[in-house]
């Protein structure tokens, strides 16, 4: 059974991940013109959020996401999912689906009222997984580059 487990955003295993998300998604964008933002550690230290790692049953690190609070939305506390990844290798037994339930936890947790995340309508999978969560289609709240769909959850 694999676990999920918050680690800081700069731990070895976290950095091999995001790493390995950003080399990703830089070789499968449309255009070839992916704008690679390395995020701040600082903001995935709870309150401002916290990010989590998905381990197979031997303990390696398969997969990861992180949550961070912005600015208050329609329904209050906002969060952020960021870098939602899972090896191609894991692909296919729900550890995606897993990261984000954990997610929207660790979200709640932190007294968050809603979710948002952009991502690119490339991301067929991706857009699977986040309707199946209940995600619905909102107006960009931010100005990212590699974005072409903006969605939010609320959480109730």
């Amino acid at each position: 059974m694999s676990r999920v487990r918050a680690v800081a955003a700069d731990t070895p295993a976290a950095q091999t991940l995001l790493t390995e998300y950003f080399a990703a998604r830089a070789a499968g964008f449309p255009g070839g013109r992916y704008r690679t933002v390395l995020p701040d550690p600082a903001v995935f230290v709870p309150p401002a959020g916290v990010f989590v790692l998905l381990e197979d049953d031997a303990g390696e690190a398969i997969g990861c996401g992180g949550v961070r609070r912005l600015e208050p939305g329609p329904a209050g506390t906002r969060f952020e999912v960021k870098h939602l990844y899972v090896r191609p290798t894991a692909r296919g037994a729900g550890g995606g689906g897993r990261l984000l339930a954990e997610l929207e936890q660790h979200a709640r947790d932190l007294g968050a009222r809603e979710l948002v995340l952009d991502t690119h309508h490339s991301l067929e999978a991706a857009a699977g997984l986040y309707a199946r969560a209940g995600f619905q289609s909102i107006p960009a709240y931010n100005d990212n580059p590699n974005a072409t769909v903006w969605l939010r959850k609320v959480l109730v």
